[in-house]
């Protein structure tokens, strides 16, 4: 259970430059980094403190309308970004569960273009605090339950392009599971909820979002598993502009390739990318993703 940083579509103000009705969430982005997690999402390590590290290179050129075609805007958008993650794992157990924590705080860079108008800023992303319970249901078969709270910390002014902070508070209840086996199947699911509060400096509120990322693999040699993965986002209700429902309800589809190598001591190394489809409302493009985590 993470969350790591798709700021490039999560920082975009654009409803200055892009018609009301083709985008969905404020600027057609969200608060959680669509396909950030892997095979272990659901599968949490022993007792300890992990420091974990995500980066990630995002690049879109084209901005999908609601009926999922082009939009006539000259668009383009890339970031990077660089999150460390702190995970705390308790020897505490409640309702069964283990109970854990987490923090993440993002370094974000953006370039955004669009019809003429160019804009970069790099700077501390929103805050991302995670509490949950894991349960180890058997050697192979693992999950964990939740709850994110993402705090508008990154830097936001609603004149710009690209913004490093998002400018709301979310809520975001979390569901994962995982099965882990080195020399076969491999399969990971983290589902989620999220309830976006108002961004005050607009007075625009974001629609409730239903999505999930997924991964599948298959364990080739030690310590090394090849598969896929991606995400699936829908979101369920429209978004609000000073009070009253303006629809604009996006969605999204990603798939790609991934490989992890794992030491069985504790270090693991993944990495993957992903590209978008089936979009509506939202930026289209592609991702590459690396994480790394190294126990204390």
């Amino acid at each position: 259970m993470k969350r790591t940083v798709n700021y490039f579509t999560g920082c975009l103000i654009l409803g200055s430059l892009v018609a009301t009705n083709a985008q969905a969430t404020e600027g057609g982005g969200s608060n959680y980094p669509m396909g950030a997690t892997d095979l272990l999402v659901g599968a949490l390590p022993p007792p300890g403190v992990y420091p974990l590290i995500y980066a990630e290179h995002y690049k879109a050129d084209d901005f999908k309308g609601n009926n999922g075609k082009s939009l006539p805007i000259n668009f383009k958008l890339k970031a990077d970004v660089v999150a460390p993650r702190l995970l705390y794992v308790t020897d505490k157990k409640m309702l069964g569960g283990q109970l854990f924590f987490a923090g993440l705080l993002p370094l974000v860079k953006l370039d955004v273009s669009m019809q003429g108008k160019r804009d970069k800023e790099s700077g501390i992303g929103d805050l991302d605090l995670t509490t949950g319970l894991a349960f180890h249901h058997s050697p192979q078969l693992h999950s964990a339950v939740g709850v994110d709270v993402f705090a508008p910390t990154g830097e936001y002014r609603s004149s710009r392009l690209a913004n490093p902070g998002r400018n709301y508070w979310t809520v975001e209840g979390v569901y994962a599971a995982s099965k882990i086996d080195p020399a076969g199947i491999n399969w990971g699911v983290k589902v989620m909820y999220d309830y976006n509060f108002k961004n005050d400096a607009t007075n625009y509120k974001s629609g409730q979002e239903l999505h999930a990322d997924y991964s599948l693999g298959y364990g080739v040699a030690q310590h090394w598993i090849i598969g896929v993965g991606g995400y699936a986002y829908k979101q369920l209700t429209g978004d609000e502009k000073n009070g009253s429902d303006i629809g604009n309800k996006g969605q999204a589809f990603a798939i790609g390739p991934a490989i992890k190598y794992d030491n069985g001591n504790g270090f693991f190394l993944s990495a993957k990318y992903q590209k978008e489809m089936s979009v509506k409302n939202r930026p289209e493009g592609d991702a590459l993703w690396i994480k790394t985590i190294v126990k204390f």
